[in-house]
């Protein structure tokens, strides 16, 4: 063991967290002491981007080292399938793997934790009976019953928001500590280990902890104020700056815990002379938007502050300081294999898809990005390593949410809108252009609009054009641009076929009317 080649690697995910609400990334509130202090040791990455705007398919990503359309995770079919995942290649290769989390698509339901030694996640925390009888018996009927698998997405977020009440009764926070307690033990018993650890705090609801809300949202109740994005976002609920500022503060309040528990885990692994023997990954899978664009969540768009996202790197290859070349978190994946020094490609199944350590995507190499030379890569690799790409294929459960709350307040959500769409992005540091099948195409300069407010997508700018040319050519790598509008119907009769006592727990969580 040598600091020169760490054989440990902690992987850290904050949900939800935008990367401007960070001490390191020039905030002016104090949210992330503990994360200012790793960017000191760490490479700060101004210019990261995700490879969608939710967790399935990001986190799929993570794992696969493939693009959404190569993976097909997303909410119409939420579970991972036919990939050898990070964990399992690691795992073959002698490393102990653990994922502790408290988010409801990170589980074996979806088969992102397929691979791991040791798991922690809601599912297993949630009252015993809970899913000991007709919810469990409905997601098995439903993965063996290609009519009911549209109910996945519907299950997952039941968890989510279950999870949040069921967990510990304080909300989902009070998981987080467990996550960093489980992360330590963890780490403390194995030999050379791989720790993936998501952290939720930052997600819709925000309900923080007394002390860090008393310090970022002082007097404000959080049930007092917008929590549900769908109702904002269907023009049933109108928000007003001051309401939006108290939502803001709640937000910071849940990234201040989140800096914390981190800080707690950090400060054990110094004080154990773990540290330096331990890559440290610091991301989130996506921002949030708070009212920007007229929205509310992550859905129903790609702007920068859902995909741009924080990215702080510690290893001794890495000169620290801050990085502003762009680099995607697909590229993650091959920097864990790299760290390790494990090629992969084997496949845990026979006919499983996998993904062998490609340097031109190690963050550590010195060929990273070199695509030019790339003979078999991926999509992305048909081209120069300057652009990144995002894709999105509609959120079915945030949409029938949508609907259900826009019908409640007499309001028709028009076909051809952003909600029913699906979306691809190409994107340079400088300009960005996003192909959407349902409304025109958007497209901005980020250099000179970093807010993107200003649609260049008609225009003849130069730097436009290329940006569109390079989405032209992925989308033909991955088989063709959504041109083809999909049916505004995501309603499915499904539901009915489970029996009363499901049905009922879908209907108290908010997931049926």
């Amino acid at each position: 063991m040598t600091a020169q080649s760490p054989e440990n690697v902690l992987f850290v995910v904050m949900d939800t967290v935008r990367k401007d609400h960070l001490t390191p990334y020039g905030y002016d509130r104090p949210t992330t002491p503990g994360l200012a202090e790793f960017a000191e040791e760490a490479t700060v990455f101004e210019q990261a981007v995700a490879p969608a705007p939710w967790t399935l398919p990001v986190h799929a990503s993570l794992f696969t080292g493939m693009y959404p359309s190569q993976h097909g995770a997303d909410q119409e079919r939420p579970y991972l399938e036919g990939a050898t995942t990070l964990a399992q290649t690691l795992s073959a290769a002698g490393y102990d793997t653990a994922c502790y989390s408290s988010n409801a698509w990170i589980t074996p339901y979806t088969h992102l934790t397929d691979g791991f030694d040791d798991q922690d996640n809601f599912f297993e925390v949630m009252p015993g009976d809970f899913l000991s009888g007709p919810l469990a018996k409905a997601w098995k009927t439903m993965n063996d019953n290609q009519t009911l698998r549209a109910l996945a997405d519907k299950l997952v977020s039941l968890g989510n928001t279950a999870h949040e009440y069921l967990a510990g009764g304080e909300g989902a926070d009070s998981k987080t500590p467990a996550v960093i307690d489980h992360t330590i033990d963890f780490i403390d018993e194995s030999g050379k280990s791989f720790a993936f650890i998501n952290l939720m705090d930052a997600h819709l609801p925000y309900h923080p902890p007394k002390k860090f809300a008393e310090q970022f949202a002082p007097g404000v109740d959080s049930t007092e104020v917008c929590q549900n994005s769908k109702e904002y976002n269907s023009g049933a609920y109108e928000i007003d700056d001051d309401e939006w500022e108290d939502i803001r503060g709640l937000y910071d309040a849940e990234i201040a815990h989140i800096d914390a528990q981190l800080t707690r885990l950090f400060d054990h692994l110094k004080a154990t002379d773990q540290w330096d023997d331990t890559m440290v990954v610091v991301c989130a899978d996506h921002g949030e938007l708070h009212g920007e664009h007229g929205l509310y969540g992550h859905e129903f768009c790609l702007y920068d502050p859902l995909i741009n996202v924080p990215l702080l790197v510690k290893h001794p290859k890495l000169d620290g300081g801050r990085r502003e070349d762009q680099v995607e978190l697909v590229d993650l994946y091959h920097t864990v294999l790299d760290a390790l020094d494990v090629e992969g490609g084997t496949p845990a199944s026979p006919g499983d898809n996998v993904v062998a350590l490609d340097r031109t995507r190690s963050l550590l190499s010195d060929s990273y990005r070199e695509f030019a030379d790339v003979t078999d890569g991926d999509p992305g690799q048909r081209l120069d390593g300057k652009y990144a790409f995002v894709e999105y294929s509609r959120p079915v459960v945030e949409l029938k949410q949508l609907e259900e709350k826009a019908a409640k307040a007499n309001i028709v959500i028009p076909e051809d809108s952003r909600f029913y769409s699906r979306m691809r992005s190409a994107r340079r540091p400088d300009a960005k252009y996003t192909r959407i099948d349902r409304i025109a195409d958007e497209a901005y300069l980020l250099d000179s609009d970093p807010g993107e407010q200003e649609n260049l997508a008609d225009s003849d700018d130069e730097r436009i054009a290329e940006v569109e040319s390079a989405l032209s050519e992925f989308e033909s790598a991955v088989g063709g641009a959504w041109t083809d509008a999909l049916g505004t119907d995501v309603s499915d009769d499904s539901v009915e076929q489970m029996d009363e006592e499901a049905q009922a727990r879908l209907r108290d969580l908010g997931y049926l009317e």
